[in-house]
């Protein structure tokens, strides 16, 4: 079954980094187009950055542009968020979801999600 396992959330200062991962198994990774998201307390969830199955585009939202860089390793299965100049407002549960077609019907799939804390 398809599984997504996030890792690398913590707490962390104000204007440091962190990078989360994301192992995924139970389908065709290199085929598939693979996104990060955030939910922080009180608000909806979000998206943060996308990347195509080549790992040739992606999209960022404005709010990380320039400080946060999505990334993959079709070999290992996995993707990557470089967070840099991390912001208090930064401060969320980050997710990785990808949406995979079964019997002509799209499906999401998310991971667990995985806290960063952004604090002094």
């Amino acid at each position: 079954q398809v599984q997504l396992v996030e890792s690398g959330g913590g707490l962390v200062q104000p204007g440091g980094s962190l990078r989360l991962s994301c192992a995924a198994s139970g389908f065709t990774f290199s085929s598939t187009a693979m996104n990060w998201y955030r939910q922080a307390p009180g608000k909806e969830r979000e998206l943060v950055a996308g990347i195509s199955s080549t790992g040739g585009s992606t999209n960022y939202a404005d709010s990380v542009k320039g400080r946060f860089t999505i990334s993959r390793d079709n070999a290992k299965n996995t993707v990557y968020l470089q967070m840099n100049s991390l912001k208090p407002e930064d401060t969320a549960v980050y997710y990785c979801k990808t949406d995979l077609w079964t019997n002509r019907r799209l499906y999401s799939y998310w991971g667990q999600g995985t806290q960063v804390t952004v604090s002094s």
